[in-house]
């Protein structure tokens, strides 16, 4: 695949994240404005200090919504959080329905730092990202910077592209079948000390 063979898709409406499907379209954002309760949720996990983590493997059914008992069961007492688990569940059916999956594999972290704070890609098929709350993962287009050097290399400042609080982002990885070499290029988002964002990733298991 060359360059001039990848485009990256966004838009306002979940459909678009089924442009991911197309050959060519290695990142596809949909730009959504997170509900007020989810919002408001995930600021008062940021606001309690704490590393949450919750990792987890969701054996799919396809005739039963995502089971998710006991998710990030430390901030179970704070308004919104049935609203949030609510939403993570709705993006697991969404994803697990685009891509067939019979399992998923989960993340969902409360990071003060960068967790990936080079420029790389991911070999895996297909991840979803989405920052709840705090700074949106960093990314570039096509071009910005030489793949063979993402670990030594730097690209300038105005190629860098960040997404927004509530996008929800589908990456593919180096394992999507033909994007072998087309990986998106990203990392977490450099953040000042004691920023803290709420991430939430899924990925494709089987």
């Amino acid at each position: 695949m060359t360059a001039v063979d990848i485009s990256h898709v966004f838009g306002p409406s979940p459909q678009v994240m089924t442009d991911i499907l197309r050959d060519g379209v290695n990142l596809a954002v949909w730009q959504r404005q997170l509900p007020v309760q989810v919002q408001d949720f995930s600021a008062l996990v940021l606001s309690l200090g704490h590393t949450f983590a919750d990792e987890r493997v969701i054996e799919v059914d396809e005739q039963q919504p995502p089971q998710l008992p006991g998710l990030l069961r430390e901030a179970a007492d704070l308004h919104g959080y049935g609203s949030f688990v609510a939403d993570v569940a709705w993006l697991i059916s969404a994803y697990t329905c685009l891509v067939g999956a019979r399992r998923v594999g989960l993340r969902l972290r409360v990071l003060d730092g960068a967790m990936c704070p080079r420029f790389h890609v991911d070999h895996v098929p297909l991840r979803l990202l989405s920052t709840y709350s705090g700074a949106g993962s960093e990314w570039l287009e096509e071009g910005a910077i030489d793949r063979q050097h993402l670990a030594s290399q730097l690209p300038p400042v105005d190629n860098i592209r960040q997404m927004a609080p509530g996008d929800v982002a589908l990456l593919k990885g180096e394992k999507w079948q033909g994007n072998e070499g087309a990986g998106v290029v990203h990392r977490s988002p450099q953040t000042p000390a004691g920023e803290r964002r709420l991430l939430l990733s899924l990925d494709w298991l089987a």
